[in-house]
This record gives C-alpha cells, structure tokens and sequence, in this order.
C-alpha cells in the first residue's frame, strides 16, 4: 500500500523542520497582534465558486468536489481566504471589532499535477487583515511576511508589487487588453485563447514562452488607473521605502484568483532553481460582496509550507535535527524496571525529557541506545542501587559519573545540564 499520489507522509525524522516553521508563524503573527482561526476542510462548494471564480482554473480543473449523503455539493478547500471570509460573516466577527487580523495553518487540496515543493494535499500559512481599506493595510500585510522569511532565515528574495485598481478600472482595462490579444490570438498558446475568452487577465500569467513574447507589447493597467487607484498604490510604495523594503514593480502580476483588486504582491526566490513564487497576496475588498455582505476592505498573504521547508532544506542543513531526550533510565535487571520507571516519572515532572529502556535490552544495547538517542546522561539501575535507594548517573558526554540517593537524581542530573 503506498499513499495517494500528490501527498506524503511527514515522518518523526521530518517534523521538527514543522514545528520550527510552526513556532515562526505563531510568534511572528501574535507580534503583530493576529490571532488564529481554524475553519473546516472542506466547504459547501459554492463559497469557493463565488468567492475564487468559476473561470479560474482552481474552480474549473483543480477542485476536489463530491455530493455529500444528503445530496449538497461538498468540496475540499483548495485555498483559505474564501473559508476565514465565511466564517468572519458567518459568525459576525466585524460587529465584536470593526478590525481583525486573523492567521492560519492548515491542510488544502488541489488536483493538479505533482511537482518539486506542490502537493494534492498541500499546507499554507496565510494570515488576513478583514476591516481595513487603507494602504497601511497593505504595508503591514507585507511586513509581517518579511519579518517572518527573517525570522526563518531566508534572505535571498525579490519582492514584486502590483496594483490591480478598482472593478471600474479593471473593467476598462480589460477591454484594451481584450482587444490586443484578440489582435494576436493566432500567437497564443492554446490555454491562453480559451482564457482569452474567459478570464483574459490570467494570459498576463501565463508561463508559457510564446505567451510571455506576446504580453510584452500589452498595455499596462498602470494606463488606466484613477485618481483614487493611483494614490492608493503609490502610498504603498512610500510607506514600504520608508520601511527600507526594496520592491520590483511587475505591470503583469495579476496573480491566480479573481478575487484581488488594488496592491497585489509576491516574494520570488531562485533558493529552488528557476526563479518562482514563495509567498503571494494582495487585497480582496469585493469578496464579501460575493457573500452577500457589504464591500468590505480585506487583504492578506499565504504561503506554501513545503516549498519553504525545501528551502530551508538547503540554508539549514540541520533542519532536520529532533529535540533529544536529556536522560535514559538504563536497568541492569528486570526486578529495578518498576523502580527505573518512578525514577522516570520524577525526572519529567522536573521537566527533564527522559526515555527508558522497554525491550528488557542488555546493558551494552541501553548504552548504545542512549549514545543514538543522543541522551547526555544514562540513570544507571542495579540491584544494589535498588536496595540502597540510590542511582548511578552518568554523563554521557564526559563519562563523568557519580552515586547519589534516588531523591537526589533530579538535583544531580540538573547540574550536568
């Protein structure tokens, strides 16, 4: 039995890697006073149909859907910002506080086909700024990911930043740039005349080498912006080069999802090979509208957790490296088994993490585990030390060791650590 295609297993030998990441994202995000929110994994499918859009090709190819037992149509959530937007209308969370700076991790599902760092089953870290409509917004969105890439260690990176305006501008935008790729439709590859039809945006996206040449002589939204469009994004820029954060404007980010307008943004980095995305987002004001709510300023980021780690991989070659237990109880007999375990039980409460043997191994099979475990002290139990209440502790370090009474081993191994 192998596990599905597009997922994997993250092994014990794997997930400190995890929990460093994990730890980052909970400090980072608490500084900059977000909280966390869990939403289910999966959705009724019409939250991601309205919010993602039903011509993007998450919703059309990449969703994985099924009818529940009650006939309603159910799907795994491909991305996060559509679940934590239904919950904050859902539950009324703008009423309890006109501002919320929300963060999460969590599993999410796309089927698309499986490449270095991109899973079936993959994890992001996002976080969500829900009440705000101002520039400020988008810096501190954007700031918080670059504190957070520092305080993983990675350096190496270009920040792209873009604007897609308003829906009025957008749709005057749209129209020019309808008109230049019908013009040079025969050029395009076959995916971009379908999204020509469809969502002529994503041609700007397109990774194909025949479709970058074409988009080189598109116009720009730049073009068209309006007043209120233009100040909005170049406050953007003042406030990020008064924070001395460096940017590279990109007139053809317009990232994978319908739902962004105004600042949109992505971290790229060449850590992995060819230059690609590690961390992506923008603003999203018409998202509630698609619910049902009033306009509503949004904007956040997400970024995927396997692409980091494999980064991390490479800048971190101890990643890897697990927390160790501090002490084995080592046991020369059956009878001190019982004795060896309330030793045990009085280190952890102590706070001290320690192992016992419980395969009933010989002495040189204990000391050869406690050297792989990388323990810094073995707890050595005998008949004698039974009998005398008393242990033997040893440094496993300097082979340093010494005899002292049971209640004494916490006192004793404390001071060796």
């Amino acid at each position: 039995m192998q596990s599905p295609r597009g997922t994997h297993d993250i092994l014990p030998s794997q997930i400190a890697a995890w929990h460093k990441l994990e730890t980052a994202f909970e400090e980072i995000a608490s500084l900059y006073g977000y909280q966390e929110i869990r939403t289910p994994i999966f959705e009724q499918t019409e939250v991601f149909v309205r919010a993602i859009g039903e011509h993007t090709d998450v919703v059309g190819k990449e969703m994985y859907t099924f009818p529940d037992k009650g006939g309603d149509s159910m799907t795994l959530r491909p991305e996060m910002t559509a679940s934590v937007i239904r919950a904050a209308i859902q539950h009324k969370l703008l009423a309890e506080n006109p501002l919320q700076r929300l963060w999460y991790a969590g599993e999410l599902f796309r089927y698309e086909r499986p490449q270095a760092g991109r899973y079936r089953q993959f994890h992001q870290f996002g976080v969500e700024c829900i009440g705000a409509t101002t520039p400020e917004a988008d810096v501190e969105v954007i700031l918080l990911a670059v504190a957070l890439l520092n305080r993983i260690g990675i350096h190496e990176y270009k920040l792209e930043l873009n604007t897609l305006a308003s829906k009025e501008v957008r749709q005057m935008y749209r129209e020019e740039l309808v008109k230049f790729l019908q013009d040079n439709k025969e050029k395009l590859s076959p995916d971009s005349q379908v999204r020509l039809e469809k969502n002529p945006l994503r041609v700007l996206d397109s990774k194909n080498p025949n479709d970058k040449i074409v988009v080189i002589d598109a116009p720009t939204i730049h073009d068209f912006l309006d007043e209120v469009c233009q100040q909005h994004f170049d406050t953007v820029k003042t406030l990020l080069t008064a924070e001395n954060i460096e940017f590279t404007i990109q007139p053809r980010l317009v990232r994978g999802l319908d739902y962004y307008s105004h600042t949109v943004f992505e971290f790229v980095s060449s850590a992995l090979g060819s230059q690609s995305s590690i961390l992506g987002g923008g603003r999203y004001n018409d998202m509630f509208v698609e619910f049902g709510a009033k306009p509503t300023g949004a904007v956040g980021f997400a970024m995927g957790i396997e692409r980091l780690i494999m980064i991390m991989e490479q800048l971190q070659p101890d990643l890897y490296q697990a927390p160790k237990p501090k002490v084995m109880l080592v046991t020369l007999d059956r009878e001190s088994l019982q004795y060896a375990q309330s030793i045990a039980q009085t280190l952890r409460q102590a706070g001290i993490s320690t192992v016992a043997d419980l395969q009933r191994r010989s002495l040189k099979a204990q000391m050869r585990e406690a050297d792989r475990l990388g323990a810094h002290i073995a707890v050595i139990i005998g008949e004698n030390e039974r009998q005398n209440g008393k242990a033997v502790v040893k440094n496993m370090q300097t082979g340093e060791q010494q005899e002292c009474a049971v209640g004494d081993v916490a006192a004793a191994v404390t001071g060796w650590l």
